[in-house]
Order: structure tokens, then sequence, then C-alpha cells
């Protein structure tokens, strides 16, 4: 099982930026898939969970409104679109799949 994400960077107050997670190694199809993020000094919080057909979705409450998780079963992408970034969005942005499987992370930076 491999999660490789991509897509972070630096990005204005205001700004928007997409995430994608590849997967490969199992059905991606047949699971929900998340994005948790960890922010410096703190623990990984989840941030967002579709459902394996992407019918269904959840936010934290700090995102919702902003963050847009989506998939892609025909590519096995998973992506996380942010708009309207905030400088408290900065973290180390991770997904999450089956079998404990973690990607390595992408940097997000939200700073003028």
């Amino acid at each position: 099982v491999q999660l490789v994400e991509s897509g972070g960077g630096l990005v204005q107050p205001g700004g928007s930026l997409r995430l994608s997670c590849v997967a490969s190694g199992f059905t991606f199809s047949n699971y929900a898939m998340h994005w948790y993020y960890q922010a410096p000094g703190k623990e990984r919080t989840s941030l967002a969970t579709i459902t394996s057909t992407g019918g269904g979705t959840e936010y934290a409450d700090s995102v919702k409104g902003r963050f847009t998780i989506s998939r892609d079963n025909a590519k096995n992408t998973l992506y996380l679109q942010m708009n309207s970034l905030k400088p408290e969005d900065t973290a180390v942005y991770y997904c999450h799949g089956p079998f404990e499987s973690w990607g390595q992370g992408t940097q997000v930076t939200v700073s003028s």
C-alpha cells in the first residue's frame, strides 16, 4: 500500500491550493479516504473524510465551506481543494487510507 501526496507549497492568505494523493497497492474504490493535517507543535488531526464512492463527505468545523475533498476512482486519486486559505492552515497535510496507510505528507504554508 502506498500513498503519495503532492500539491503543497507557499500561498498568500486568501489564496488556493489543490492537494493530490495517488494511491496504489489496494483497490482504491473500495475504501473511504481521509485528509489529516499537523500544525507545528500540534497533534495530527482529522480534516476531511470521503466515502468510497465519493457520495458522502465530512469536514472539521475549521474548514467547512473552504475546503472540498473529492476523489477520482478511475485515477486512484484523492484530492483536497483548499480555498480562502488562512495562516492558521499552515501545516503538513497527509492522506490516510486503509490498513493504517499514510502518505509522506506535503507542506502547506500560508503567509504573506
